[in-house]
């Protein structure tokens, strides 16, 4: 048995269908306002159209991947054996969004490129985060 300091930083599938929720929401609303204030502010604009791609795409990866936590979540729920992956693969997408999507929003809202170098660091964290779902796959007998 683990000490309960080794198993501070799992998630339950508690937290991880609310963090889902609240990122999903939030997915929708950044969503509405992408279409209907930006696309009308940006229209003007010579790089509007590469800001607004930005945008999709990171609006697009943020409710994908909130998906996947709240199934991630159910799955936590769910298991016996493979805690540590799904738990893995929960912070993973968590912080894959924070980082992949999150540095598109501030680039298509500041029009900076430099946010661009975290992005793909978000990328990696989201790859890791089904592999981890994969390990789980192995590891639970289901």
């Amino acid at each position: 048995m683990q000490p309960a300091s080794e198993k501070a930083w799992l998630m339950s599938g508690r937290m991880a269908l609310i963090l889902a929720g609240f990122l999903g929401g939030s997915a929708v609303l950044l969503d509405a306002f992408g279409a209907h204030a930006l696309r009308k502010a940006w229209a003007a604009l010579s790089e509007g159209p590469q800001r607004m791609e930005w945008w999709e795409v990171a609006n697009r990866y943020h409710f994908i991947h909130a998906l996947a936590l709240a199934l991630v979540g159910m799955l936590i729920s769910k298991s016996e054996n493979a805690l540590f992956p799904l738990s893995l693969s929960a912070w993973c997408f968590v912080l894959g969004i924070a980082f992949f999507s999150g540095s598109l929003y501030a680039m298509a809202l500041s029009g900076a490129r430099a946010f661009g170098a975290i992005t793909p660091i978000g990328g990696l964290l989201f790859a890791i985060g089904w592999f981890g779902m994969a390990w789980a796959g192995l590891q639970e007998k289901w």
